[in-house]
């Protein structure tokens, strides 16, 4: 019963991810998938949520979700899942350009919750302070 439980859980997860980022492009998490770590992440244009936003559930059992999902992966398997304590890029140059970007993310890591929210001046410091997280265009 308790299998089930936890399907049953999983599962609703993964609904209610995929049913916030309706209003973007998001890929469905594809059936059978370890549900312990997964993340919903996405990317607005803009300092609110309000803005052209995209998105995708990130699975790391194996990592799917995005084409960087293994490095993605990788990279917080050595953090423990915490976006925040990802090493910033030290050879990033990146322009005095404000065109605002919201990244955000939610789920589970390790049976941890996981909620992460910061605006960045531009996509590129984005890029530079949380690697392959949030670059969902590739």
């Amino acid at each position: 019963m308790t299998h089930l439980r936890k399907a049953t859980a999983t599962a609703g997860a993964l609904l209610a991810a995929a049913v916030l980022l309706a209003a973007g492009p998001a890929q469905a998490a594809p059936a059978g998938t370890r549900g312990d770590d997964y993340l919903f992440l996405t990317v607005t244009q803009g300092e609110n949520l309000s803005g052209e936003a995209r998105g995708t559930v990130l699975l790391c059992d194996p990592p799917q979700g995005y084409s960087h999902a293994a490095e993605t992966c990788a990279e917080l398997a050595a953090t423990g899942g915490d976006i925040g304590r990802l090493t910033p890029a030290k050879d990033a140059m990146c322009p005095m350009v404000y065109a605002p970007v919201t990244a955000q993310a939610s789920g589970q890591w390790n049976g941890r919750p996981i909620e992460y929210r910061e605006t960045f001046p531009n996509s590129c410091q984005m890029a530079a302070r949380t690697g392959p997280v949030f670059a969902l265009d590739g």
